[in-house]
């Protein structure tokens, strides 16, 4: 008889022992425990660490509380400005609310990135393809507005949205390549432009100097010599000197007859009339 009752102790003893093992439950430190008694929820949230639930009846669901990081696939739109792109995204989001994550939405993870794809649709639409290309900062702000706001409900918080890569036609990438040739064309020209006018004034300034010094022009002449000969050219071009040439206009100036004051031409007289010394030669 004892031993009957010994046996019927260790085994309702090892019955005991499973039945509690079957509701041992280790939940990490980055998850947290939901747990559901015949379908109702329990107010209390387990935390990291053994926990014991009713085996048959509670059923407990762990809920990650780590950062996730949700690539968003590229959409394909049109800006403000008529220019069809392709975005693509990533959103970094955690979940604050296990209960609400597991009550309010069937797949939290599902339903992020539903609506990550619909919102970066609608932003490519509310903007210009500059803003896409230069102003990613305030985009992905505004962005991170329109996913947060849902996602508090489901017990999730939107961390940061970035916009990873913007995909543009290849006729817009040579259209915006012409653009930028064609500015820099226009800042070099401006450039020599003005290092032309810097260089009339101080030539001109430098001009009124030697004018009042020819010897210093005739100097300058020779520095040009050598530097044309530095160069060891076969032909070495030497020019006419200025003063000379200026000597030759005043003496071609000196030599031209002078007219007298009516604007006649002195007469000359004729080989077949004679002259008065030869009149008097005669008488």
């Amino acid at each position: 008889m004892v031993e009957e009752l010994v046996a019927a102790g260790v085994s309702a003893a090892s019955v005991g022992l499973v039945y509690v093992m079957a509701g041992a439950r280790v939940v990490k430190q980055y998850e947290r425990g939901v747990v559901l008694r015949l379908g109702r929820l329990r107010p209390e949230v387990r935390g990291p660490g053994l926990t014991m639930i009713v085996p048959f009846v509670d059923r407990l669901r762990k809920v990650n509380i780590q950062i996730v990081t949700l690539p968003v696939p590229a959409q394909e739109g049109i800006t403000r400005d008529n220019v069809t792109v392709r975005v693509d995204a990533v959103v970094y989001f955690k979940v604050v609310d296990a209960a609400d994550a597991v009550i309010r939405v069937e797949d939290y993870r599902f339903a992020v990135s539903q609506m990550a794809q619909t919102s970066l649709r609608s932003i490519i639409g509310k903007s210009d393809l500059d803003d896409l290309l230069s102003n990613r900062e305030k985009l992905n702000q505004g962005l991170e507005l329109m996913l947060d706001s849902p996602a508090i409900g489901w017990g999730v918080q939107i961390d940061r949205v970035e916009i990873k890569d913007v995909s543009l036609p290849e006729t817009m990438k040579r259209s915006m390549a012409r653009q930028a040739e064609a500015d820099r064309e226009r800042r070099a020209r401006i450039i020599n432009a003005d290092a032309e006018l810097q260089a009339s004034k101080k030539l001109a300034q430098a001009a009124e100097v030697m004018s009042e010094q020819p010897a210093a022009l005739q100097l300058r002449l020779l520095q040009t010599v050598v530097a044309v000969a530095a160069e060891k050219n076969s032909t070495l071009v030497l020019p006419f000197p200025v003063e000379l040439l200026r000597f030759l206009e005043r003496a071609q100036q000196n030599m031209a007859p002078q007219q007298p004051p009516g604007g006649r031409e002195p007469a000359v007289p004729s080989m077949d009339e004679p002259s008065e010394g030869s009149k008097t030669r005669q008488d």
